[in-house]
């Protein structure tokens, strides 16, 4: 028999169901939201894996089409490759669960969710995160917790607790909170320029809420839970540490640490690391874990330096943010480039612009995502950080930082209407050292500036990092973190925005959750930063969007038809539509609402498509001058298509203001000519005039 548990939670009923399904994992919910259904299990090996020296942790959210009852598209009838949400679904729910297992913990665990069934009420990723945290928490897998999630909306100003797929599609709020009993231990957030107070309030609001889901995962633990298993902890032998410290002493080991050039640093820890193999060659156990011994050793020296003495590795202070640098146009002939530097870290970013047809179609569980119109894409090169590696495509980082950057830029960019443009920006990390994902919201921004396209303000983004020591009140937050900080650190925390509010943030932290004071303090420190990013080094470079894309972007033009028309302009089998691609070259997009998008690099051409398309839909009537071309010679006029499959007749005795003897005398085939229409019959037969006098009337009319 198996247990089931019910609570509600924001309007709707939660049910978890242990010893239903999957009783040969460690761990298993069978989790039920309205009529969203997920399987989360947590499984770990028996033994730690050998020759690591890291937590090998798996988390996996899978999509399951079946869900919302659709056949995978594509030749290969079958779930395949994890879509960006899967991937950052799971990086969401690994970022609060990770911090609470053991430290010295080296068995592999896999905590995998299956979305079986999709309730738009009730999103999946949220039933995800509340199952492997229930998963895991029943299990006999060491882990500190429980931890609860909570998302939260907001629409016309007002919270939505646990939002549905539409809510959180429209809404100006997408925020995900992780706690704890006491702390929140994650942070997942993108807004249309919230301000630091309303977040902060929504982010508690969300931690109230979880301490109930906290309170309802105990009574499943009571009840079902597993006594925890005990393992081979991997902690480095205290003896091991005394006997480095007796050759390299904690004042050398600050001055190899203290320097703000990174490759020095690393040359500094080589040389440590060669002398300690050479003092414990005969001693095999301390060496298979003397790289480990070292890294805690420079992290404790590090933390000393930061948390008592304030001293960061490179010498600045607690607020200082490194030497930041800024261009634009960098590359030449792409649509827009720039590239922001700080300190060690260097991107370089480039747009590029296409028709709306050109945006990212998505195939998800979500129906209101079905496309992306803005992309950004983020590359990390082993060069960027002086190292050898072969490129495999992006992996589960390079997409969660790229999909944080996007997140930050969607607030400000141009609607649909005001700019018809698919806007695809790339980052290229030239060179890394910490918080690139902020730097390419920098680089992004003013690349986005520099391609002409009319964002509403200006976006910079900042990191911020934490060393705590032995209580809440005991901590230092450290501004502009480099990649040292956030190793040893406890904390990094991306905030990106506008002067008027938040547009993303971030936060992924190795410790066991953070108090208020340190998160308000965070968001300030972040507020501060941003600001003087954008005043001393991005507006310097590029102070507003250019007002015309540049030279080598495609142009659009836009014109609305009715929509009744559309099947005139497309013709039959597309003929009308091709031959005025063929005639212009231009790109013709055609929405179901009669919007038509004409594109080219031409402007001359872009013009003739849209004066040809505007012909079209435009209704023939009486007294009308237009230009059209002979198409057909009888004895007794000459025919002129006015429009695709439509023509009217001239008259031989309305060729000319003199007699006409012979039609070929004044017309021949493939002539362009300028006609009045005199009539329009009830058979839709068109009487036109080329005689002077006739169009001239017209003109005195006008």
């Amino acid at each position: 028999m198996y247990k089931s548990f019910s609570m509600e939670l924001a309007g709707r009923t939660l049910t978890v169901d242990v010893n239903r399904v999957a009783k040969q994992a460690n761990g298993a919910a069978f989790m039920h939201y309205g009529d969203t259904t997920v399987l989360s299990t947590a499984t770990a090996s028996d033994k730690p894996r050998d020759g690591i020296d890291f937590f090998p942790l798996s988390v996996e959210y899978e999509e399951k089409l079946y869900s919302v009852g659709k056949i995978p598209g594509g030749f290969n009838k079958r779930e395949g490759k994890a879509s960006e949400n899967a991937i950052l679904t799971s990086r969401v729910i690994d970022r609060p669960m990770r911090p609470l297992f053991p430290k010295d913990y080296r068995n592999d665990v896999t905590l995998n969710n299956m979305v079986m069934s999709v309730d738009p009420e009730c999103r999946p990723e949220l039933v995800a995160m509340l199952g492997a945290a229930i998963a895991t928490c029943i299990s006999d897998i060491p882990f500190d917790g429980p931890c609860a999630m909570t998302q939260v909306g907001m629409i016309d100003g007002e919270f939505i607790i646990n939002p549905s797929q539409a809510q959180w599609k429209q809404g100006d709020l997408n925020l995900t909170v992780a706690s704890t009993r006491e702390k929140v231990i994650m942070i997942e957030a993108g807004a249309n320029e919230i301000p630091e107070a309303k977040m902060i309030e929504a982010i508690y609001k969300a931690h109230e809420i979880n301490q109930e889901i906290i309170k309802f995962i105990d009574t499943i633990v009571a009840e079902c839970g597993k006594a925890k298993h005990s393992y081979e902890s991997c902690a480095i032998p205290e003896e091991l540490f005394a006997a480095i410290k007796e050759i390299v002493t904690p004042e050398q080991m600050e001055e190899a640490v203290f320097t703000d050039d990174k490759q020095t640093r690393e040359e500094n820890i080589r040389q440590i690391t060669e002398k300690l193999e050479e003092a414990f060659a005969d001693n095999e156990e301390w060496l298979a874990v003397l790289g480990e011994a070292v890294y805690q050793y420079q992290k404790k020296t590090v933390r000393k330096m930061i948390l008592k003495d304030h001293k960061r590795p490179d010498g600045r202070e607690i607020t200082q943010i490194r030497p930041l640098a800024a261009e634009v146009d960098l590359i030449p002939r792409v649509h827009g480039s720039a590239m922001f530097t700080r300190g060690q870290t260097q991107i370089c970013n480039v747009c590029t612009l296409a028709p709306l047809s050109e945006q990212q179609k998505l195939d998800g569980l979500d129906e209101n995502e079905v496309s992306k119109r803005y992309m950004h894409h983020y590359n990390f090169p082993s060069y960027s950080v002086g190292e050898t590696k072969p490129s495999r495509g992006p992996g589960r980082r390079e997409i969660g930082h790229g999909a944080l950057a996007e997140r930050a830029l969607v607030p400000v960019l141009p609607s649909e209407e005001e700019f018809p443009y698919a806007i695809r920006t790339v980052s290229e990390t030239f060179e890394s050292n910490g918080s690139t994902s902020m730097a390419s919201t920098c680089a992004s921004c003013m690349s986005l500036m520099a391609a002409g396209v009319p964002i509403k303000k200006m976006v910079a983004g900042i990191s911020c990092g934490l060393v705590t020591g032995d209580s809440d009140d005991d901590f230092v937050l450290l501004t502009d973190i480099q990649g040292l900080e956030d190793f040893f650190g406890d904390m990094d925390f991306k905030v990106t925005g506008t002067t008027d509010g938040i547009t993303a943030i971030q936060m992924d932290i190795k410790i066991h959750g953070l108090t208020r004071p340190i998160v308000e303090g965070a968001i300030a420190r972040c507020r501060e930063a941003r600001l003087f990013i954008m005043d001393t080094c991005m507006k310097p470079a590029i102070s507003e969007p250019r007002k015309e894309v540049g030279k080598y972007a495609p142009k659009i033009d836009q014109i609305s038809i009715d929509p009744q028309k559309i099947g005139d302009v497309v013709g039959k089998q597309g003929c009308v539509i091709n031959k005025i691609i063929e005639e212009t070259g231009v790109k013709i997009d055609i929405s179901e609402e009669g919007n038509v998008a004409i594109c080219g690099t031409d402007k001359e051409m872009i013009e003739k498509a849209k004066s040809i398309i505007k012909s079209i839909v435009t209704d023939i009537e009486p007294g009308q001058v237009i230009t059209g071309k002979v198409v057909r010679i009888m004895p007794f006029g000459a025919f002129v298509e006015l429009k695709p499959k439509k023509d009217g007749m001239i008259h031989i005795s309305r060729l000319s203001d003199k007699r006409v003897e012979k039609v070929e005398d004044v017309v021949n085939i493939g002539d362009m000519v300028t006609v009045k229409v005199l009539d329009v019959d009830k058979m839709g037969k068109i009487s036109l005039s080329m005689k002077p006098g006739d169009l001239a009337k017209k003109e005195s009319e006008n």
